[in-house]
């Protein structure tokens, strides 16, 4: 995927091969989520799972054709564009091509995220999980449809639900009255990071929708 640079006419970003992408640049493990279109024009969620800034590796619904170009608007990075090398389970991998002012930008931005846990101050870092009091609960899905479920373990910041449901990586659902997106598969259910910081002493109760 490469990132654009509208200032500079067509053709001043270079894509690079993937071999000489993965030579020239070190990629650094990430969880970025997003959304990505295809050359038909649909769109789907995405999750950025390792990145560089010559290329990244994108677990996605669907993957485009090796070759084909696909755009993507990434959480934290923002606009990409690129040409698909191959495709991997749940997944594809795809070059950045860029003027090297925006892979120096790129890179600066890849090395704040890898780094972004030891920066935080202490209130800003992930916050602990625990099993509430009363773990069953309502979730809606992006469809609309009410189901039950049951609370793995919630904190201020996310929760994860045991359901054989699986809605795709960044796909929005409602725990209880509280609104987030869906960051991980589990085993057993599905991760969500809400979009808001919960309040402590009321947690409980949003979550749960009492």
């Amino acid at each position: 995927m490469a990132i654009l640079n509208t200032g500079v006419p067509q053709g001043g970003a270079r894509i690079l091969p993937y071999s000489e992408e993965r030579r020239r640049f070190q990629r650094v493990k990430v969880n970025l989520l997003g959304r990505y279109m295809l050359p038909d024009r649909r769109e789907f969620p995405c999750q950025v799972v390792n990145m560089s800034p010559g290329g990244m590796a994108v677990v996605a619904p669907v993957s485009p054709q090796i070759g084909e170009r696909v755009i993507a608007y990434i959480d934290h990075v923002g606009r990409l564009e690129g040409v698909t090398t191959r495709h991997f389970e749940n997944g594809f991998a795809s070059t950045i091509g860029a003027t090297m002012r925006k892979r120096d930008k790129l890179a600066a931005q890849l090395t704040w995220l890898a780094n972004r846990h030891l920066l935080a101050s202490p209130e800003d870092r992930r916050h602990g999980r625990y099993v509430p009091r009363n773990p069953m609960t309502m979730l809606i899905m992006p469809n609309g449809v009410n189901i039950g479920c049951r609370l793995i373990d919630v904190s201020l910041s996310g929760a994860a639900v045991a359901t054989d449901q699986r809605p795709p990586m960044g796909a929005l659902v409602t725990i209880g009255k509280v609104q987030g997106r869906v960051v991980r598969h589990l085993d057993d259910g599905f991760a969500v990071e809400f979009l808001r910081l919960q309040h402590p002493d009321f947690l409980e109760e949003s979550i749960t929708g009492g």
